[in-house]
């Protein structure tokens, strides 16, 4: 506890960075068995999750450059 901290202000503390950690991801993840098939697709369904998000934030930067020019 940091001096002047309340118990409010340290629990907001400790979940924040437990969050930014991935800690109650991970225990959920590990709370059952998943199949070596299950993983894969959900990867593969993560993995273009990504590829869309990263799609899309090129597509917003180009679509800023071009009204940039004129």
């Amino acid at each position: 506890m940091r001096s002047g901290e309340t118990s409010e202000k340290l629990l907001q503390r400790f979940k924040r960075t437990v969050a930014k950690e991935g800690l109650l991801k991970e225990i959920k993840k590990r709370s059952f068995y998943e199949k070596p098939s299950e993983e894969k697709r959900r990867k593969q369904r993560e993995f273009e999750k990504l590829m869309r998000k990263k799609d899309r934030k090129v597509s917003i930067k180009e679509t800023r450059r071009k009204h940039r020019r004129r």
